[in-house]
């Protein structure tokens, strides 16, 4: 339905909204700093798919 609506968004992401990968913790082994540099790490590397997608 958003290719529909927005036919030019196809190949900004090869159509995929979704990250290839996902991080699975269980609460009490996962400290504040575990989570930032998870959430930093992830924006970097979604910074650089952006680069070099165009």
């Amino acid at each position: 339905m958003i290719y529909d609506r927005h036919p030019e968004l196809q190949n900004k992401w090869n159509k995929a909204f979704w990250a290839r990968g996902y991080y699975v913790a269980t609460v009490g082994n996962v400290t504040e700093e575990a989570i930032k540099k998870y959430i930093q790490e992830q924006s970097d590397e979604s910074k650089n798919e952006d680069d070099t997608a165009f």
